[in-house]
């Protein structure tokens, strides 16, 4: 999110209009500042985006206890270098520390990880706070070892979109270019 305006001195005298861009990246495990992820098969898709439009917003989070987070770190990082803006909640997240988090960082879009088997009812658990809290206008999507024969039973209470392993980083980008648009 972007702002300008014009900046004056002590007697009132516009000096000249500012403007700036704020770029945000939370990742709350700074493992990655030393052991960084490459992405091999992503493109520099990173965008320059006008100063005074909102970027999309990004929570990726690790519902349950599911302990392994090395494919949502490599979807938060990808994310990042393709110009949206990414918090990252960590491991071991209830659906409604999730849901919290999405309704304080204002975003457009909530990523879930699971590997853990849990999927169906952490899932459903995080769509049906989002409905309580009326912010079901956040789009969810969700990726992980998630069976074919439980993807429908995810779409039908809201997900958008499940992301299996496998999927190219750039599919990724691309289904969040096309369907979400910042709030």
């Amino acid at each position: 999110m972007g702002a300008s305006g014009s900046v004056q001195d002590a007697r009132g005298k516009a000096l000249g209009v500012v403007e700036y861009e704020i770029i945000t990246i939370h990742f709350l495990c700074f493992r990655d500042l030393f052991f960084g992820i490459r992405c091999p098969g992503l493109k520099n898709r990173a965008t320059i985006m006008p100063a005074l439009k909102r970027k999309i917003r990004i929570l990726v989070a690790k519902p349950g206890l599911d302990g392994h987070d090395r494919g949502a770190r490599i979807i938060a990082r990808a994310f990042r270098d393709a110009g949206f803006e990414v918090i990252y909640t960590g491991l071991h997240q209830s659906p409604e520390q999730i849901v919290m988090a999405a309704i304080q960082e204002d975003v457009d879009l909530i990523g879930l990880s699971s590997l853990a088997a849990a999927h169906l009812h952490l899932f459903r658990r995080v769509m049906d706070l989002l409905r309580e809290q009326g912010a079901d206008d956040i789009l969810v999507i969700g990726g992980g070892i998630i069976p074919d024969r439980d993807i429908p039973k995810l779409k039908a209470v809201g997900v958008k979109e499940i992301f299996l392993p496998g999927t190219p980083l750039d599919t990724i980008i691309d289904w969040v270019r096309e369907h979400v648009k910042p709030r």
